[in-house]
Order: structure tokens, then sequence, then C-alpha cells
């Protein structure tokens, strides 16, 4: 809900008034709309045609993006026909001529390639400032001559290496400097020098928190902060010394909080808390955009001198809505633009009543915006120092003249780098152009003035709710909140004083005395007993499948309606018992909290949707005629074995677990020995959910003594696995042996690991390349199934993509997983730890080292270790390793890289960066693999959303969280009856 601050009637007139007035002057002389016409350039057409065509705007925007990385006229022209070849993008007559080439090295081709490149080029020098210092100067010049202030953004701040970090400091470091010795050629203009009699910086520059740490995360704020803090202290004390004003703007949602915390933190130290001519920036698209700045301004009362805020609309409206619906959180944006703008009234109210506290730069191109102020501002008699109002470059020129024209001091954000940096930003700038509800194209349209110049009315908001009937996962936590953090954290204490104890097997509803206990250790300390486990003997073995087999006949017949209301509490119970559950994971197996959290999250969906999906599937299917039905129906098939691995402790045992008891299988969980504490709280939570006696038991024991044992029991009907190819082929063979009385045929559901391939062509956005690939290859340290663990990089970017790879791979936090720094943990034991140093040593006899890191000597740690040059019939790019070691091969084309991607025995995952559409579509039909992902890492499986499961030796079965996953653990049946007697039958709709 948007609330109204203090509203008085007279800011409404006056505004009017001012409104008029400064939209007349923005349309002095021809209409903009006009002068676009008369100019006819090529860049205007293309975003006149971006407004009449959406699906022409979404395919344009998309080669834009691509264009920076492709090398030559022939790729562009390939691209441009592509992208605007689509059947739904309506083009004008002319530009599909030029499009109709057939050889991208055609005359034809190259005209197209030329024209379309110099027409982005122009239009990216619309909206920034220059590309080098020499460029930025004369723009900055030539702002001045219009009595125009500027700030100074440097394009590409996302940085995703600690040598990014320190090259974007030293950047602005070299851009003060430099800016500062040619402001002294400056003569003065007082309207933007001074203000009430006190000098004002010349020179101003912008920038982003994110850009001083590459492993910034709202989860080690105490990190994050000590990293930011001591690069910003650098250019703030030479910032001073040059006398250059310092602004802090805002980005994604998820940073919001740390930000501020961080720059409330830093402007109270003694050295910075008397400083004026720093600003930080208020996103008026968030919801709670006006607690900020009422905690802001009451921040700035007590340091006792004022800071600038920059108020915005923002930015990034379209990431933070599908990032929210994405994680199912709540949305942090106002869903409609109306309301955004009544809330930037009301920020603006809230800034000016206390300019006394807090310097005001109100940036919008919005007229109504802006007069919006003036009014305030007037009203209040808000001295000229208190009060700026600021415009993007290249957009709202003719609005900033009119401000200037009356009198304000205006101030133009201008970003400078090269175009490859920059294209994100000039993405933004068009969406904003082009959006229907943009005021500039509203503007630009000349609709009514009165319209254009109305207050915003909100309309009603109704929830986003998931469309076509999508199942609703959970969502992860969030730990920008830090109410959230604060409760994982507690919990890690929680669990660590719970360390030690003793968890015994689960047998027929009672725990049972074991005769062997072992010890589960912490993998980053070993020397911490997480806690004792007690393993089942053969006789006890023998005794739970008795136990099975005797509770199976009530089981069975139990409803499904029952049996799924048991899953579902199940489920509320791990979500209350969420953080303690993660806590768990993070010291048993030594993964990081945030991924620990997403278990978590994935076992709660496994439990609500094959919940859902056995209701489906209990209707069965009616095939009837005229006095016979027919009836396809299901029935559970007995004993079900579920071995669980131990890389994902808690979702996929919880998965397979809940599977099938679900259908009505009577079920045994035998966990792996390292993660059977985890284990023992899901039968804790089984229990309390209600399940009977039998029905389930935790029986941890020795896999090639019980478990063995349990597979080639002939009560057993079915077993689900998920761990190594050579134990997963031993089960298959053991089971398909028929022993003496059984009678049936067991069934096997294996998941038995991968030998995951990303590929990189020549037109992937290096950026998401290298932090998807980094994230899918160490993300705990290489030991999910679906990690990757090769890169097959085409050679045209192999050089630039390593680079930034081996540094980005450098830069991450390795050591215990408990830490909130950490983004690398431990391997889970001194078995895995030897096997997979033994690969290393192997890989340097086959491959060159690109990288080879240093881990603690504490724990079974590996450090993330990276092979270039790497043959792809390698034993290190064929083996499955299972830790954080990466095989990267070049090759020189797109077949290439499909033939050694799919040269391996696996199929499990799979991914793709590319803007590429063809590429695109041959990975769609060609690349082998169960789960392909294309541009985003290839980790991280959502129930419903994304079946997991691959083919080959990465298994066999149906996908886990998919629609046919449950009836792997039924039988079908069908059943005919005729229903005449004597000739005659019951008759559908008969009285």
């Amino acid at each position: 809900m948007v609330v109204q601050i203090n509203p008085q009637q007279n800011y409404e007139a006056k505004t009017q008034a001012i409104a008029k007035e400064l939209l007349v002057q923005t349309r002095e002389k021809k209409g903009l709309l006009a002068q676009l016409q008369d100019q006819m350039r090529w860049d205007d057409k293309l975003l006149g045609w971006a407004m009449a065509n959406p699906n022409l705007r979404v395919q344009l925007f998309r080669f834009i993006d691509t264009l920076p990385a492709l090398q030559s006229n022939a790729e562009i022209a390939n691209h441009l026909q592509q992208y605007m070849g689509e059947e739904s993008v309506e083009l004008p007559g002319a530009l599909k001529g030029i499009l109709n080439f057939t050889d991208a090295h055609s005359a034809p081709a190259q005209l197209a390639a030329v024209t379309i490149s110099k027409a982005v080029e122009t239009l990216a020098r619309k909206y920034i400032a220059g590309e080098d210092l020499a460029q930025v100067t004369k723009t900055v010049e030539r702002l001045r001559k219009e009595k125009m202030g500027f700030t100074i953004d440097l394009l590409g701040e996302a940085v995703i290496t600690e040598v990014e970090t320190r090259v974007y400091l030293q950047s602005y470091l070299d851009l003060m400097e430099h800016l500062v010795k040619e402001s002294q050629k400056w003569s003065k203009i007082s309207e933007i020098d001074e203000a009430d009699g006190e000098a004002l910086p010349k020179v101003q520059v912008s920038v982003k928190l994110t850009a001083f740490y590459s492993q910034f995360d709202p989860f080690d704020p105490t990190g994050s902060k000590e990293k930011v803090c001591e690069r910003i202290r650098i250019l703030l004390r030479r910032a001073k010394e040059l006398g250059v004003a310092v602004h802090f703007d805002m980005e994604q949602y998820v940073y919001k909080e740390l930000t501020l915390a961080i720059l409330k933190e830093l402007l109270l130290e003694e050295e910075f808390k008397t400083r004026s001519d720093i600003g930080v920036t208020i996103q008026a698209y968030l919801r709670d955009s006006q607690n900020d700045l009422k905690d802001l301004i009451e921040w700035a009362k007590r340091r006792g001198y004022p800071i600038t805020v920059r108020l915005v609309k923002g930015a990034y409206w379209d990431q933070e809505t599908i990032t929210s619906r994405q994680n199912h959180w709540p949305q942090p944006v106002y869903n409609q633009k109306a309301a955004s703008d009544v809330n930037f009234e009301n920020l603006t109210q809230l800034l000016l009543e206390n300019h006394q506290y807090i310097y005001s730069a109100i940036g919008s191109h919005n007229v109504r915006s802006q007069a919006h102020a003036i009014a305030i501002a007037e009203s209040l008699n808000v001295p000229r120092r208190c009060f700026e109002m600021q415009v993007l470059y290249g957009m709202g020129d003719q609005l900033a003249k009119a401000l200037v024209k009356r009198g304000h001091r205006v101030r133009v954000y201008a970003p400078y780098g090269n175009l490859l940096p920059g294209m994100a930003y000039l993405i933004r700038r068009l969406l904003e152009n082009t959006a229907n509800s943009s005021f500039l194209r509203q503007n630009l349209e000349e609709r009514p003035a009165d319209e254009l110049i109305a207050a915003p009315v909100v309309q009603e908001e109704n929830e986003y709710t998931s469309k076509n009937g999508q199942f609703p996962n959970a969502a992860d936590t969030d730990y920008a909140d830090e109410i959230l953090r604060t409760k994982a954290k507690q919990a890690l204490v929680q669990v660590r004083n719970s360390l030690g104890k003793t968890y015994l097997p689960l047998i027929n509803g009672e725990y049972v005395q074991s005769e062997t206990l072992i010890d589960s250790v912490n993998p980053s300390n070993p020397q911490e007993i997480v806690g004792k486990i007690g393993l089942i003997s053969v006789e006890q073995a023998e005794e739970a499948l008795m136990a099975a087999k005797a509770a199976f006949p009530d089981w069975k017949k139990r409803s499904v309606r029952e049996r799924a209301g048991i899953l579902r509490k199940a489920a509320e119970i791990m979500e209350r018992r969420r953080h303690e559950l993660s806590a768990w994971v993070c010291l048993e197996v030594g993964k990081i909290i945030k991924q620990a959290d997403a278990e978590i999250s994935e076992a709660i969906d496994f439990c609500r949707y094959y919940a859902s999906e056995m209701e489906r599937l209990d209707q069965g299917h009616n095939y009837d005629v005229a006095g016979e039905t027919n009836r396809y129906i299901y029935q559970p098939r007995g004993i079900a074995l579920v071995i669980s691995p131990w890389n994902f402790p808690f979702a996929i045992a919880v998965g397979m677990t809940v599977a099938a008891l679900v259908a009505g299988n009577c079920t045994l969980l035998k966990p792996a020995e390292t993660s059977s504490v985890i284990a023992a709280k899901i039968s804790e939570i089984l229990v309390e959910a209600g399940i009977p006696k039998g029905v389930f038991q935790y029986v941890p024991g020795k896999g090639s003594q019980v478990g063995a044992y349990m597979v080639k029991h002939p009560d057993v009907h079915l077993i689900a696995f998920t761990g190594s190819r050579e134990v997963g082929c031993r089960i298959y063979t053991d089971a398909s042996i028929v022993q003496p009385g059984q009678k049936h045929l067991k069934r096997v559901i294996a998941e038995m690991g991968g030998k995951n391939a990303i590929i990189v062509d020549e037109s992937a956005d290096l950026d998401q390349a290298v932090v998807g690939t980094v994230y899918s290859a160490f993300g705990y340290s290489g030991q999910k199934c679906s990690a990757c663990s090769r890169v097959i990089v085409l050679e045209s970017v192999y050089e630039h993509f390593m680079e930034r790879f081996v540094e980005a791979t450098r830069s991450l936090n390795v050591g215990a997983a408990d830490q909130p720094s950490t983004e690398v943990g431990p391997v889970i034991d001194a078995t895995a730890q030897r096997r997979i140093k033994e690969y290393i040593e192997k890989g340097k006899q086959e491959a060159e080292i690109a990288l080879e890191r240093e881990a603690p000597e504490s724990g079974y740690f590996v450090g993330p270790t990276i092979f270039k040059n790497v043959s792809s019939n390698a034993v290190i790019a064929q083996e499955e390793i299972f830790g954080p070691v990466v095989a990267v091969t070049k090759v020189k084309n797109f077949d290439e890289a499909l033939a050694v991607a799919n040269g391996t025995e696996f199929a499990l995952t799979g991914g793709l960066y590319s803007r590429t559409p063809e590429h695109i579509k041959r990975a769609y039909e060609e690349f082998e693999v169960g789960n392909l992902y294309i541009n985003r890492g290839i980790t991280g499986a959502i129930v419903a959303r994304q079946p997991f499961g691959g083919f080959k030796l990465s298994g066999v079965g149906s996908k886990a969280g998919g629609p046919d996953y449950l009836l792997q653990f039924l039988e079908p049946r069908h059943i005919s009856e005729n229903i005449q007697r004597q000739g005659f039958a019951p008759i559908e709709g008969a009285e």
C-alpha cells in the first residue's frame, strides 16, 4: 500500500502550474516526434519500430545485447538474420529487404552488418558520455556550457574477480585525478559551482559498493563490510584531497540492506563524519523505501552533518520482479508505475521537509515529478544548497534545459566506458524509453498535457500467483534479511550444542540398540563428532524387512488422502525446523548454509509435490463404453529399499523415501554412513508426522554387508538408489537375479552421476558464463552429481574466458562450511580427499594446470583446481572425479563442441552459454543430457519446474520431481466389468 505523507492541497495546484510551464518548454519549436521524423536516422528508426512492435522490441534488444561479442561483419549479419528473421517479428519492408541474403559474407550481408552496427553505436553514444577520459571530458565541458553539473559513473562495475575490483578502484582514482586537473581550466559557473555562498565540488563521481569486493554477499555482512570499507576509505580519502564529491549508487534489492548498513557505519567514522560531499541513493519503486528514508533521516540527525540522497524510481524493475517470482519471495517493487510515482512524490516531500538534515537530488525525467519537487521546495523556501535536480545523460535533455532556464541546479548522471560493459546499461535505458508507461515515450507521442501531468492514480493490486496451476515451490531463505540471518546463526549454535549424541536404528516403530557404533564427523573439522551412529546387523535387517512385510497390507489399504496428509505434515515440520536442519547439513556433510537451505526447500517440495501427484494418480483413468466399465488404476509394489547419498543427504533421501511411502509401499531408508545423523532427523520428522510403525524404518548399516543383503532379499520389490556408478551397476545386477521364493522382478531406480559439460561459444555473455561456471563447478566443492567438471570453449573466446574463469576461481573463499564468507568448503571425507588429489596428479600428466588453490589443512579440503588445454579423451575429461576439479577444452567450432560434450558415457546435466539462436536450437536437439541449462548454472534443479535425472550411464528411471516419477513405485492394473444384466445396463444420464 502507498501511503501519502502529510498531503497539502496547495502543492497540487502549484505542481500543476509548474508542470504545464515545463511541459511547454520541452515541446518548444517542433515536437520531439517531429524532430525525430525529420532526422530519419537509423538509430531513431530502431526505437520507433521497437515501440510499435513488442516482438521486434524483444528480439532487437536481444540482438543489441549480443552485438559487442560479435567479432566480424559476417557474425553480425548472421545473428541479425537469426534474431530478426523470427516469424513473430514484424519488420518494415526496407529492413526485410536488407535481411534477404543467404551468404553472411555477401555484399548485402556486409551492408546490413555495417548499417546496424552504426545504428547501435549511434544509439549507445546517446546514453554513454564517452568511451575514454578524453571523450568524457568533452562531454562534461559541453554540459557545463549548458550550466549543468555532472556525476560520472564507470560502466562495467559488475566485477567478478578481485583483480577487477582493484582495476575498478584505480580507474576511479585516475578518473578523479584527470577531471580535477581538467577542472582547473574551467571558469566558474555560479549556477552549479556554488550555492548559498558555499563552493560546491566541480567534480562528482558515482560508484557501486559491489564493485569493491567480488564476493560481496549479504550472508557475509561482516566480511563484505571489511573488504569494501578498506577500499572505500582509499577512494574517499583521495576524493577529499582532490575536492571531489562521491555518490554511492543503489543496485539490486538483495544488496540494499547491506549497502545502507555499510555506508551508515562508515560515514560515522571520525574521519568521514563531517563530510557533506557524499551521497546515497533511495529507489522509490521499492515498497520499503519510505522506511529506509525515514531511518536515513534519523541517522543523519544523529550524525549532525547532512549527506545527499539521490531519489530515483529505480532501474531494475523487470529483474526484481522476475527474481522474486522465481524464488517465491514477496515482490519488493510496486507492480504499478503509478504506485512508484505516488511513492516518489511522497518521498520527495519527506526529503524536502527535512532539508536541514538531508540534501535532496531529485532524479527523474517525469515533468510532473520534478514539478512536484519544485512546488514543495518553493513553498518551504528550501535553500539552493539543499536541493538539486538530476537527469540521465541522453534522456530528458529538454526537461533539463527547462529546469536550468527556471534557475534550478541540474546534474547529469553520465556513464562512461567502452561498449561491451556498457551494453547492460544501454538495454536498461532502451527499456525505459520504449516502455508503454514511460513518460518520455508518452511525451514523445505528444499525449495531452492534462493527461501527462495528472496526479498518479493507483489501481487495486492483485498478488502475483503462479499461472496455469503451477506447483508452488517452497521459498528458499532470503539471507539479505537480517532477521533470517540471525536465525541461521542461532540454529548453528543450537545444533553445535547438540553434537555427539547417539542415533539408533528405527525398526518396527522402536529405536533399537546396535552392536556397532561409528562416528559421523564434521568434514570441516574431523575432530568434531557430529553424532554416533548405531549400525544394524544382518539379523536386524531381516527383522526390519519382516516388520515392513507385516505392515504392508494395512498401509496399502490406507487412503491416498491419509498418506498424502502425512507427507504434508512432514513438510510443515521441515519448514518449521528449516534453520536447524540446514545447520545439521552444514556440519555433517560440509555444505554451506545457503546451499543447505536450498536442500531443505527441495525436500519440502518433494513432500508436497508427491502428495499432490499421488492424489492425481489415485483418480485412475476411466475408459467406459456402453454396458462395460474399464478402470485403469495403480497399486503399490510392496517393500521399497531407499539407499540415499551423502551429497544431498536431506533432499534426495526425503524425495526417494516419501515417493515410496505415498505410493503405499513400506520403506526402509539406508543412508550413506557419512550422513546418517541427517537421516535420523528425517526419521524424527516422519514419526512426528504420524507414519505408522513398520511402514518406515531407519536402517543405517555397512553397505557391503547389510545393503547387499537387503538388495538381494526376495521380499524387496523396489530399490531406489542415488550414488556412484560402480555401486549402482552392482545393485542393478544383483536386483536382476530372482532369488528363491521371489515371485516378482525387482524395480531399480538409479541415479549414478555424470561428467557434466558447459559449452561457451563465441557469442556468450562472458560475465554470465564465468559466474555460472564457477558456481556450477565449485558449489559444494564440486560434489553435486550435476556439477560442471568440463568446460568446452570455442577458441575465439578461449583466452579471455580462461583469464576471467581462473581469476574468479582464485577470488573464491575456501574454508569451513559454517563460516559465512565460505564459498568452497571441504570434501566429504579422507577417502574422497585422497581420491581427488590422485586425479589432480593424473591431470598434471595429461594437461596444463591453470590454477591449483591452496586449502586449509585442518579438515578434508581440496583447493579448487583448473586444468587447461585438456584433450577430450583425457582421464580427467572422462571419469567422474566428484570434487572441485575442472577440465577446460578448447574447440574450433560449435560442431566440435557438441561432439566433445557428448563424448562420454554419461548424460546427466549440461549447459550452454550462447546468444546465438541457431546454437541454442541445436543444443535443444543434440546435446545428450537429461537436464540442459541454457545461459544459467547447471546445478540446483527445482521440483516440478526442473525434474531431474539422466540417461546412458548416468542412471535409469524417470526424473525425480517430475510427473511420471511416482509411476515407478506403483504397479498399474486394469479392471474391465460387464455391467449388463439380462440385456439391460445402467444408461448414463437416464432418470
